[in-house]
């Protein structure tokens, strides 16, 4: 259960005392045994905020939550195939800041700042301070999305939308709704699950207030995630008119059977948000031992497709790079 003395300071200063150290977060869960196991790294450093640290269990070294941010030093084993650039990004970056790989839509990293360092990240190793759209690169973003007519929707990641100020997510939000061919604005967020108070009042009445559809893509990959506070939250944002979807990774030893992809659906409806994405997971360098085979997956997507609604079941993909779509996988493999 979340710490209330946690959740009732604001999200700002959530963020901002986020923990950064391995030896405190071994110690909050009582885990200094694992101390061997683990590795400083000097890129991509550990960062979690301590509401989602109080959704792990004291005592468990194999807590799912715990598993997604500890940095393991199987991240230091080369293996081959799993790259730096494992959706060759950088092949589709025409101006700064900006990512064009799928036709009627664009991605901006507004950001390369995140709440939490996830290790399985498949963009830990981008160059965000080589893509940060400045001032001056708005304008040339603008230009680009409106001589391209086919353009529809723009996508606001990074890192994480949500982990910039109101101020300037909302200053986004009003260039990007003058361009009238522009009908859908989404936002990729990691920050509604891992601090819940992002999700306040004033950022809701702005998005309600978009002449846009506003589209909250989520990040979930265990029910543990999903408490009562922040189902309240995701709630409130359904209220407010947000589509909210959810996208996971396929995560080994942490979300790879049954029970628990059942839980995460089960727990994401009852917070209002829709399973969109089973991600089989990028091959990302350091990230090997999260890889969970195909043969697992698409066996996995049988018994799931067994256990519950079509609705709640999410599209299980791989992404590629090159390709202007996510590939869906071959579930007759498995047949």
């Amino acid at each position: 259960m979340i710490n209330h003395l946690i959740t009732q300071k604001n999200w700002q200063t959530q963020l901002s005392e986020a923990i950064i150290s391995v030896d405190e977060l071994l110690s909050i869960l009582k885990l200094e045994s694992l101390r061997a196991q683990v590795y400083l790294p000097t890129h991509f450093e550990l960062r979690v905020p301590r509401a989602f640290v109080s959704k792990m269990t004291v005592g468990d070294s194999d807590d799912p939550l715990l598993k997604q941010v500890l940095p393991d030093q199987q991240e230091q084993i080369a293996v081959t195939g799993y790259v730096s650039d494992p959706l060759a990004e950088n092949e589709h970056n025409p101006t700064k800041g900006l990512l064009h790989k799928y036709q009627s839509r664009v991605l901006l990293t507004i950001t390369g700042a995140c709440a939490i360092h996830c290790r399985y990240c498949f963009r830990q190793h981008f160059d965000y301070s080589a893509n940060m759209p400045t001032a001056s690169a708005q304008a040339d973003i603008v230009n680009y999305i409106t001589v391209n007519p086919e353009i529809n929707e723009v996508i606001l990641s990074g890192g994480d939308p949500l982990n910039v100020t109101n101020r300037r997510l909302f200053a986004w939000f009003d260039i990007l709704e003058a361009i009238p061919q522009l009908t859908t604005i989404r936002l990729h967020t990691r920050l509604p699950v891992v601090i819940p108070a992002r999700l306040e009042d004033s950022l809701l009445d702005r998005l309600a207030q978009s002449r846009c559809h506003v589209v909250m893509v989520i990040h979930c990959n265990h029910a543990n995630e999903i408490d009562t506070l922040t189902a309240e939250y995701l709630q409130r944002a359904r209220v407010a008119g947000i589509t909210l979807l959810n996208q996971a990774v396929l995560l080994k030893g942490i979300n790879d059977s049954v029970a628990a992809q059942v839980a995460l659906s089960q727990r994401l409806f009852a917070a209002g948000v829709l399973p969109y994405y089973l991600h089989v997971l990028d091959k990302v360098s350091g990230a090997a031992h999260f890889d969970s085979d195909e043969q697992r997956a698409t066996e996995l997507y049988w018994q799931l497709l067994a256990e519950l609604p079509g609705y709640l079941i999410p599209k299980l993909v791989r992404e590629l790079p090159n390709r202007p779509f996510k590939v869906p996988i071959d579930i007759y493999k498995a047949i």
